[in-house]
C-alpha cells in the first residue's frame, strides 16, 4: 500500500511540475492574474525598440526552482509578457540559478548573468538584498530589479519592489472562514518576512469574519507552521496529508514550490487548499483560491520603464491593495458561499485604508487583538 501511495503521489508531482512548465510559455492574457492593470507607460507594438534588453531572471539558491508554480514562475512570466509586447524572441530572456544558498553564490550568478550579456536583472526574493547592495555600483548600467527585498542602500540603477502580502493573507483568511470552513491550517515555507506576513495576515482575516459572523471564542482555530524550505519534496506531502487526515479543513500553502507539495497533499486526502502569489487553481481541484501578489504586473511595469527611459531607481515601490498590488482571483475561485460583493467590500476597506492589516512580524502582537481564532504553532 505505501509504494502504490508513493506511486501515486509521485505522478500527482510530476503532473503538477510538468504543467507548471508549460505555464511559463502560456499567453499572460488568460485573466490568471486577477490584479492585471495595464501600465500608463506601457510602449506597445513598434512604438519603442527593446532589442537592446537582455533579461535575467534569477533563483537565489539551488531550491529556488523556475517552475515553482509560485513565486518565480509570477516574475518569470511578467518578463515574457513584456517580451510578447514587443515581439522579441525567448533569447532575450534566461533564469540563472545561484549554486549555493549564501551570498557570495548570489553574487557570482549576478556576475555570471552580467557577463553573459544581461542588463536587466530580475532578482525575486529578500535573499539577493546583500548581493545586490554589493553589485549596484559596480555595474552602474545595469537594471536590477528586486521583489521582496530592500537593499540598505538602493542606487538609481535598483527598483526594490515589495508586495502587501499581509493584505492578501487576510483576504484569504477572510474569505475562508466566510465560506464556511472552522478547522484551518497554514504551512509556510522559510519565514521569510513576506511568508510570515501572509501567515499573520490569514490570522487577522480569520478573527475579522469570526466577528462579523458573531463566532464565539474557540470556534475557529489554525495549525500554524513552517517547513524550512521552498523546495517540494514528498515530506511535505505527507505533512498536508496528516493534517487533513487529522480534521483540519483547508489549508493555506504560502511555501513557493513547497506549497505544490503541501497541495498535492491536501488533494490527495480530500481537503481544501488555498495557493500563494499567483492564481493556482490550476494545480488540482481543492484549490479553493489563492492569495495573490502582482509580481508579473510589478516587474511588466518596471521594465516599460526602462524601456521609456522613466526607470523609478533608488526608492522603495509598494504594491498593495490601493493599487490591485494583492488579491484573490474571483473568476478562478471555487467559493459556493463566498460572493464577489462580499469580496469587493472588504477589499475595498482595505484599499480605502477604513481597514488597516497588522503588517508586525512579532505573533504575540498579532495575537493581543485576536479573541476567537485558536492558534496552534505546531
Amino acid at each position: 500500500m505505501k509504494k502504490v501511495l508513493k506511486i501515486i503521489l509521485s505522478v500527482v508531482l510530476l503532473l503538477a511540475l510538468a504543467f507548471v512548465f508549460a505555464s511559463c510559455n502560456r499567453d499572460n492574457n488568460d485573466d490568471t492574474d486577477a490584479t492585471d492593470q495595464p501600465d500608463e507607460n506601457v510602449a506597445t507594438g513598434d512604438a519603442a525598440d527593446a532589442s537592446h534588453l537582455q533579461i535575467a531572471l534569477i533563483g537565489h539558491s539551488p531550491e529556488s526552482i523556475l517552475n515553482d508554480g509560485s513565486f518565480n514562475e509570477g516574475a518569470w512570466e511578467g518578463i515574457a509578457q513584456f517580451l510578447d509586447d514587443h515581439n522579441l524572441p525567448s533569447t532575450h530572456l534566461r533564469f540563472y540559478q545561484a549554486v549555493a544558498p549564501d551570498d557570495d553564490a548570489r553574487f557570482n550568478t549576478i556576475i555570471q548573468a552580467i557577463e553573459g550579456g544581461a542588463n536587466v536583472l530580475v532578482l525575486p526574493g529578500f535573499q539577493h538584498v546583500n548581493a545586490v547592495y554589493n553589485a549596484q555600483d559596480l555595474f552602474p548600467d545595469v537594471y536590477f530589479i528586486i521583489l521582496d527585498g530592500e537593499p540598505g542602500r538602493i542606487e538609481p540603477n535598483v527598483a526594490a519592489v515589495i508586495y502587501a502580502e499581509a493584505e492578501a493573507g487576510f483576504l484569504a483568511g477572510y474569505a475562508t472562514v466566510m465560506e464556511g470552513y472552522r478547522a484551518l491550517g497554514f504551512i509556510g515555507g522559510n519565514p521569510a518576512p513576506a511568508v510570515v506576513r501572509f501567515g499573520h495576515g490569514f490570522i487577522q482575516g480569520a478573527e475579522y469574519a469570526a466577528q462579523s459572523l458573531g463566532l464565539e471564542a474557540g470556534d475557529i482555530e489554525i495549525n500554524f507552521h513552517f517547513l524550512g524550505t521552498f523546495a517540494p519534496g514528498p515530506e511535505h506531502v505527507v505533512t498536508a496529508s496528516t493534517w487533513i487526515v487529522g480534521g483540519t479543513d483547508l489549508i493555506f500553502a504560502a511555501a513557493g514550490g513547497a506549497g505544490l507539495s503541501v497541495l498535492a497533499g491536501v488533494y490527495e486526502a480530500g481537503g481544501t487548499s488555498i495557493g500563494v502569489d499567483v492564481d493556482q487553481h490550476w494545480v488540482n481541484d481543492s484549490v479553493m483560491t489563492s492569495a495573490m501578489k502582482a509580481l508579473g504586473v510589478s516587474v511588466h511595469n518596471k521594465l516599460t520603464d526602462i524601456l521609456n527611459d522613466t526607470f523609478p531607481g533608488g526608492v522603495l515601490h509598494f504594491y498593495n491593495a490601493a493599487i490591485d498590488g494583492v488579491g484573490l482571483p474571483m473568476q478562478n475561485s471555487r467559493f459556493e458561499n463566498f460572493t464577489q460583493a462580499q469580496y469587493d467590500a472588504i477589499f475595498n476597506q482595505i484599499a480605502s485604508g477604513t481597514l488597516v492589516v497588522n503588517t508586525s512580524q512579532d505573533m504575540t502582537d498579532i495575537l493581543a487583538n485576536v479573541s476567537i481564532v485558536v492558534v496552534n504553532e505546531m
